[in-house]
């Protein structure tokens, strides 16, 4: 049998959809976390919610790795837009992953550097990227590729955007993406995030946040099924 394919969410709404349509569905707990597979659209998967922040997300990648066999895997969620072209509802596809709350600035690195590493800066999977690409053009969604900025808080004033977007040249905020991307290559295992703005990461969340999580959780839904039939 094929190595199944390892879809992650960090919230309920992130993977309901996508659970719905899965076939020949088993599920197994794992510290703490459920993993359900199965099918969706012919293609082995295994799909689970991580919940928020960096730790959460590293433990359930290694675990897809280790438990489940997964040959790659696929991350689809909200996050707080900071590319000034971005709108609510529009898509951004992870070029890279960087850790923005990285700061190690005091012993002279740059900021988002992990001493002693390799490199800091997660590159997405080029084949994953391009199917994503393909995938919101295919279904007329508007979308970017750029540098997904991952940190356990949430962002949300215009300070911390222009900063982000200065010193990182980050698209989108959010809480999961890089730990993943880091964890993927220490695995040499392909990724890709895949993130809808839900807000601007500019203190509206609070009017909008809510509102728009369950359109952008079927947008990223659509283009993950899209992906997976062109596999």
């Amino acid at each position: 049998m094929n190595q199944p394919i390892g879809i992650i969410g960090a919230m309920d709404e992130e993977i309901a959809l996508l659970l719905e349509r899965m076939v020949d569905r088993d599920c197994k707990v794992k510290a703490g976390i459920t993993y359900y597979t199965g099918a969706l659209l012919g293609k082995p998967v295994v799909l689970c919610k991580s919940g928020v922040g960096k730790v959460n997300a590293a433990v359930t990648t290694q675990i897809l790795l280790d438990t489940f066999g997964v040959s790659r895997i696929l991350f689809t969620g909200v996050a707080g837009a900071l590319h000034p072209g971005l709108d609510i509802g529009d898509i951004v596809i992870s070029a890279s992953c960087i850790q923005h709350d990285m700061d190690v600035t005091p012993l002279g690195y740059a900021r988002g550097v992990i001493p002693y590493q390799e490199t800091s800066v997660f590159g997405a999977d080029p084949g994953l990227v391009e199917l994503a690409e393909a995938a919101c053009r295919a279904l007329g969604v508007r979308y970017i590729t750029g540098i997904v900025l991952s940190g356990d808080q949430f962002i949300a004033s215009g300070e911390a955007v222009a900063r982000l977007r200065e010193e990182l040249d980050g698209a989108c905020a959010e809480m999961e993406g890089a730990a993943v991307g880091q964890v993927c290559f220490m695995n040499s295992t392909p990724f890709v995030i895949i993130r809808s703005m839900s807000d601007k990461a500019d203190g509206s969340a609070h009017q909008n946040y809510r509102e728009f999580t369950e359109t952008a959780a079927r947008n990223s839904c659509a283009i993950l099924e899209h992906m997976l039939t062109a596999m």
